[in-house]
């Protein structure tokens, strides 16, 4: 049946090699090959590749069958859809035989296209289902139960009455008397699990399963363990540790937390080749000590003691008399399956330079500030002790600070003594540069009391392991750096929720989400993920509708930080976002209750339609140290995010055909922008409050400013960066929406003017001062987080501006695609690609002696307006034809023409006659 299978796929793969239409890049939930699908109508998505031009899908056919064999023979005996005639090759549901829990699914597709063509069948793909709340009887197990007294909800700072816990070890043995077919793992742990079979670790994530509101809600994640098994004696061993479900007060704590003692369930479904199945399930059959791991803190660090390892108790024949019976415990209500990408191991940082600036202190530094934890290779006696710290920044005598984010925080490794030692901690991590050891020497320097010997101190940098789906470069160096600058701060802070810094909070404040969303989106597919924060939103609303800035809602902080528009306000632009990205109407659907509860919240809070609660436009540049905005009131701000809410609740009705509940939001958007204006309009200046950078911008960008008057308040922006010598001033809030409207009004030059430079606090200022990730503040401060992706909203431009990569208007899904790349400054050549829901966009182009040239490229079933840059005598031609510069389809804009093109390659040619 294996021979079988390969030979139909290496056949299937030749055959797509000359085909004149073919079709990959098959997802299911977003996915490849998922495991743990929830839904019984999980939706289907695939692309189109072709050698030739203007390729639209006309129909396509998909087979689902739940065994490889019968696919081969093209036998859909779950669901065959028959030939479709439709053009859609995303989101497309399943509706075929019920899908029934823990089964695994095999699909595949063929299309047809407009040239007549079909294609071959595609390489097929597969699925497995989830439980569907079916545990079969399997038990939340633990080494202890938390005291009710003693559970501390919601977080607080100020506690010191979360003392540090045991983090147990789990094993369970047994024995398999026949052949194994297939063996899927469901595991959930809180707060975190490390599991290994035989010895040998399952998967390769770090620190799953993904953070959620535990009261409520906890994910579990599905492995499959098929290869791991063997015949006769196997073992489960799992560690846990404390995340955000249990955090003491020892050490740095940004909040304490308990929820209760760490614990498990999981449940393991055999499926033999005689067609029987057992399961294995957590239960007090199983066994638990204390493990090695002596303290851990989601903020403070963790400590290992190797004297207290127990060898083999992850093998099978290990005698655990002395372990005592897995205590059952209560766990939370909902337990969902992880859906979203996990966090996984990336970059290997090893050091740049080793300095000592004081006796018995080594400070190594690995070049880059980076989310991860540190690797210690140590030789050493028994019971000796090395401290590691981790910091950002070093202080003026050259030791690490933490100061500015939290201390302290240090990891401990007790050495077990027997020859070289290798450790990294499992359930926390860290933002960090340079890591400083205590206890030990340096291999190779002088070594008078005989401390342990460090062999090598290496950074590991973790993140969520959503796949890089695009890329950019230019000409200009500056903004090559920055790009880079911006991105280490995303992969930094791209982790089972957005996260504001990998260190002191690691909370996912929510305005970034949407703010920094499209910058994020164009780099990784973070579609799992932005599904996994809607649900979040939606566990973290209070009954009064407020969905707080923070979610989960770990700490519930007072005032402007647990209640801003700018901030809650997330729940209805994501969702909305996610739907114009990807295509995704199902999540308008699951979202739009909390939705509609939050625009009925803030209208309860808005006197005469106006907001003028929450923090505004947060780090903009004024007179004081950055913090509440400071140069736009906050009913600036707070009442255009709750205008825009409006307009895209009525779309959203729309969508979802609640026409009624559509022309409401719409009359109440009327009485919000005649309030807005009224209040803060300046008819004689053309001016929005006090003219600011951020009061004028999110004017224009949310449809507040009246048409007649559109083209001179974005005169006023660009006049009021000219007068202040094209200097930044925009925080949090402001600076994206000043970006699109300058992108927008074909400015790009004054955004070109802002950011190529390093005088000034931005980009550039940073860098200068040596930041090696996007720092919290424009100015770069020593004093505030150094790994923040808050201000990250240039890197849109990079792929929307200087290459060109937009959306069409109402575009869904890249489907129509602007190609308009800005030639600005210096700038003589830029590129970008991103993968879109359909293939590959890409936009490369270069200026060199006055001839310009753009290689394009446009996925199969999408369609694109390619703008030119021209002057009254340029000639044109596409893959070296020259075109009319009179033909109907070109169109003068802004010194630009505009030409349609379908799917295809193209190279653009302009120069003047």
């Amino acid at each position: 049946m294996k021979k079988t299978l390969i030979t139909f796929i290496l056949t299937c793969l030749l055959t797509q090699l000359f085909a004149q239409v073919a079709v990959t890049g098959l997802k299911c939930e977003y996915r490849d090959n998922p495991l743990g699908i929830e839904t019984l109508n999980p939706r289907l998505s695939w692309q189109l590749t072709s050698q030739n031009q203007n390729v639209v899908q006309t129909a396509y056919r998909i087979l689902v069958s739940d065994n490889p064999l019968s696919l081969s023979k093209n036998l859909g005996n779950v669901w065959d859809t028959k030939k479709v005639i439709s053009d859609a090759s995303i989101q497309i549901k399943y509706n075929g035989a019920k899908l029934q829990p823990t089964k695994v699914y095999y699909w595949k597709v063929m299309v047809w296209d407009n040239h007549k063509n079909s294609s071959s069948w595609s390489v097929p793909s597969k699925w497995q289902m989830s439980l569907s709340g079916n545990w079969n009887g399997a038990n939340w197990i633990a080494y202890e139960r938390l005291p009710d007294a003693q559970r501390f909800l919601p977080a607080q700072g100020d506690n010191n009455l979360v003392k540090n816990d045991i983090l147990p070890i789990l094993r369970k043995e047994f024995v398999l008397k026949k052949a194994i077919k297939s063996a899927t793992v469901y595991i959930a742990g809180l707060g975190h699990f490390d599991l290994s079979l035989n010895g040998q670790k399952v998967g390769d994530h770090f620190m799953d399963a993904g953070w959620t509101e535990f009261e409520k809600h906890a994910l579990y994640v599905t492995f499959d363990v098929t290869k791991q098994l063997k015949q006769g004696k196997n073992a489960f061993g799992v560690m846990l540790g404390n995340g955000f479900y249990y955090v003491p007060s020892e050490r740095y704590h940004k909040l304490t937390l308990a929820y209760g003692y760490p614990k498990m369930i999981m449940r393991t479904v055999l499926e033999f080749t005689d067609g029987s199945t057992e399961n294995i399930i957590s239960d007090n059959s199983w066994k638990v000590a204390p493990g090695p791991v002596t303290y851990s803190s989601i903020y403070g660090g963790e400590d290992y003691n190797a004297t207290l390892e127990q060898t083999g108790w992850k093998m099978p024949g290990f005698n655990d008399k002395t372990w005592k019976p897995a205590l059952v415990v209560d766990g939370p209500e909902q337990l969902t399956p992880q859906t979203a990408t996990a966090l996984k191991f990336f970059d290997t940082f090893t050091p740049k330079k080793v300095s000592q600036p004081k006796p018995g202190i080594w400070v190594y530094d690995l070049g880059q500030n980076a989310s991860g934890i540190p690797k210690l290779v140590v030789k050493g006696k028994t019971g000796e002790t090395v401290t590691l710290k981790p910091a950002e920044l070093l202080a003026g005598d050259g030791t690490i600070t933490t100061q500015p984010i939290g201390t302290p925080v240090f990891l401990k490794y007790t050495l077990k003594g027997i020859g070289t030692e290798s450790w990294q901690p499992q359930f926390m991590y860290y933002g960090f540069r340079y890591v400083q050891v205590e206890g030990a020497v340096p291999e190779g320097q002088p070594n008078p009391d005989n401390l342990p010997v460090v062999t090598g101190i290496y950074g590991l940098h973790t993140r969520n392991s959503a796949a890089t789906i695009g890329n950019f470069s230019c000409s200009n160096e500056l903004f090559n750096k920055t790009f880079k600058l911006i991105d280490w701060a995303i992969r930094s802070n791209t982790s089972s929720v957005f996260t504001d810094c990998p260190h002191r909070e690691k909370l996912g404040w929510l305005e970034e989400a949407h703010l920094v969303g499209p910058s994020i989106r164009y780099n990784y597919d973070i579609a799992s993920l932005c599904r996994k924060v809607v649900r979040d939103m939606m566990n973290a609303q209070t009954p009064e509708g407020l969905v707080t800035s923070t979610a989960p809602e770990y700490a519930r902080f007072g005032g402007p930080f647990r209640d801003s528009p700018e901030w809650g306000s997330n729940s209805v632009i994501m969702p909305w976002y996610i739907y114009e990205w990807y295509g995704d109407k199902d999540v308008l659907a699951e979202a739009y209750p909390m939705m509609k509860r939050y625009v009925a919240y803030l209208e309860t809070k808005a006197k005469k339609h106006i907001l003028s609660h929450g923090l505004g436009d947060w780090y903009d540049i004024g007179p004081k140290e950055p913090g509440p905005s400071q140069l736009t009131p906050n009913g600036i701000t707070a009442t255009a995010t709750y205008y825009y809410d409006l307009t895209l609740m009525e779309k959203i009705a729309n969508l979802l055909e609640k026409p009624s509940e559509a022309n409401d939001y719409k009359n109440q958007a009327i009485e919000v922008k005649k309030a807005y204006n009224d209040a803060f309009f300046n008819e004689k200046t053309k001016q929005y409050g006090r003219g600011s950078q951020t009061a004028n911008a999110i004017s224009v960008y949310m449809g507040l400013v009246e048409p007649e008057n559109k083209a001179a308040v974005v005169q006023n922006i660009v006049k009021e960066l000219k007068e202040h010598n094209n200097t930044l001033t925009a925080g949090d809030i402001g600076y994206r929406y000043l970006l699109r409207v300058l992108d927008d009004s074909g400015r790009s030059d004054v955004i070109y003017d802002m950011n190529n430079r390093s005088d000034v606090p931005g980009y550039g200022y940073q860098l200068a001062k040596g930041a090696t990730a996007l720092t919290e503040s424009w100015q770069g401060a020593d004093n505030a987080s150094n790994n923040h992706f808050m201000l990250g909203h240039l890197m849109e431009w990079f792929y929307s501006g200087l290459a060109g990569i937009r959306p069409a208007e109402n575009s869904v899904g890249f489907r129509q695609i602007d190609i308009r790349p800005e030639i600005v400054g210096d700038v003589s050549a830029a590129k970008a690609e991103y993968v879109s829901p359909y293939g590959l966009i890409k936009s490369e182009w270069k200026l060199v002696n006055g001839v310009f040239e753009l290689n394009t490229v446009i996925p199969a079933n999408a369609k694109a307006t390619i703008y030119l840059p021209v002057k009254a005598n340029s000639q044109i031609t596409k893959n070296g034809e020259i075109i009319d510069m009179n033909i109907a389809d070109r169109n003068l804009e802004q010194g630009r023409h505009s030409i349609q093109v379908g799917s295809g390659k193209y190279l653009f040619v302009v120069k003047s006659k």
